[in-house]
């Protein structure tokens, strides 16, 4: 019997601010089987979280994939098994 492969998932990290805004800390989500740009994600969490404020903080917010910090979204594609973090700006004083 053969078995279709898993669906392709990546783990979103969130802090401050976007953690705040959605209640959650990190979860798994599906992607799309031709993977997903990184530019394009804030535009799937959002549909994801309508009305949350989340939108606002991905606007100012940077992102960081396996640990390494993403200078232009637009360069990187999501395959699978990646972790992303969501990095608001840091407010102190």
């Amino acid at each position: 019997m053969h078995t279709p492969p898993a669906q392709a998932t990546i783990t979103i990290l969130y802090f401050a601010a976007a953690s705040t805004a959605i209640g959650k800390t990190v979860e798994e989500i599906p992607l799309p089987s031709a993977g997903l740009a990184l530019a394009n994600l804030a535009s799937l969490l959002t549909s994801r979280y309508p009305n949350t404020g989340l939108e606002k903080v991905l606007q100012t917010s940077q992102w960081s994939v396996n640990e390494e910090m993403v200078d232009d979204p637009t360069t990187v594609t999501l395959t699978g098994g990646e972790e992303v973090a969501v990095i608001p700006p840091v407010s102190g004083g």
